[in-house]
């Protein structure tokens, strides 16, 4: 097997048709020895059945079935564990991503003796509040994270057979897929292109934060150091402000102010909750992961 194509179903009807066809083309201009893994993520809607009759036209079309929803991430692993091929292409199933991006990374993964090409914007799309909240986003993985997850970068990529036996040895079930691809090393380098839009999406605010949590727990240290730092500064500042006062009564002042002493109660208290939950999110990691349940269940694999 010389290309193994892999792209995850999640409300993905509308597109499925159109992702196979060009993607056939695509890979055929560089071989006719491929296969291309559609991995069902649970879709609710009628994806597993459109993929299904796309396999009359294309008998190197295999559909993995998962049992129920996992996520984006653990489906393209699961995919990416079934592909074959020497060479791998991960795409998103919605065409904001260009099937005919395959050509240009083959091209610079095998002059460059590289390993891994992936797409990244060279500027975001979207509304201000969308951009904004990007680059919000950016700047604090850019702030804690010990390590150099590209900016901008997108799920597209072409990756060699031993990258990906590497890449899916991961299989923590609370993690972010950048850090993973940056984390496992080898040779990457990245390829800009323009990336498409659509109205509707599946990533709402909420997940978009939960992934942005993730990305943050998964690879860094530095929120504990941060509630570590910040709890030693109050203490050293209360103590401060407790020598003040006590050396103001001596000196027969009277102490009143019911403001000051609700600001800091207030204060205290709610840096209190803010610390609690920031170890909290590492403790329920490790509540998760000694679990030790299955990466993703898979129901069947339709195949011809």
């Amino acid at each position: 097997m010389r290309i193994s194509v892999v792209s995850t179903l999640y409300k993905s009807s509308p597109f499925i048709a159109e992702l196979v066809g060009r993607i056939r083309t695509e890979v055929s201009r560089l071989t006719d020895d491929f296969e291309i893994i559609l991995v069902d993520d649970g879709s609710p809607d009628d994806s597993l059945r459109i993929a299904l009759a796309q396999m009359a036209g294309e008998p190197r079309l295999r559909i993995i079935e998962l049992s129920r929803n996992f996520g984006h991430h653990k489906a393209m692993m699961t995919g990416l564990d079934h592909a074959g091929g020497d060479f791998v292409f991960l795409i998103d199933a919605d065409l904001e991503e260009p099937p005919e991006l395959l050509s240009a990374f083959y091209e610079k993964l095998t002059n460059e003796q590289l390993d891994v090409v992936y797409g990244f914007q060279q500027a975001r799309k979207g509304r201000l509040r969308e951009r904004f909240l990007g680059w919000l986003a950016w700047k604090m993985i850019g702030m804690t994270l010990q390590i150099d997850v590209p900016r901008n970068h997108s799920t597209v990529r072409l990756m060699t057979r031993d990258y990906v036996q590497a890449l899916v040895r991961h299989k923590e079930s609370k993690t972010a897929a950048g850090g993973l691809w940056v984390i496992t090393g080898f040779k990457q380098a990245g390829l800009a292109f323009q990336k498409g839009s659509r109205e509707t999406t599946s990533y709402s605010f909420g997940a978009r934060l939960f992934t942005l949590l993730d990305s943050i727990t998964s690879f860094s240290e530095m929120p504990l150091y941060f509630v570590f730092y910040v709890g030693l500064l109050v203490l050293f500042m209360s103590a401060i402000i407790a020598c003040w006062l006590i050396a103001r009564k001596i000196s027969g002042h009277v102490l009143a102010g019911w403001v000051s002493t609700l600001f800091s109660v207030w204060f205290l208290g709610g840096l209190a909750i803010f610390s609690i939950g920031v170890v909290g999110l590492y403790i329920s990691r490790i509540f998760i992961e000694t679990k030790n349940r299955p990466y993703t269940i898979i129901r069947k694999i339709h195949e011809r």
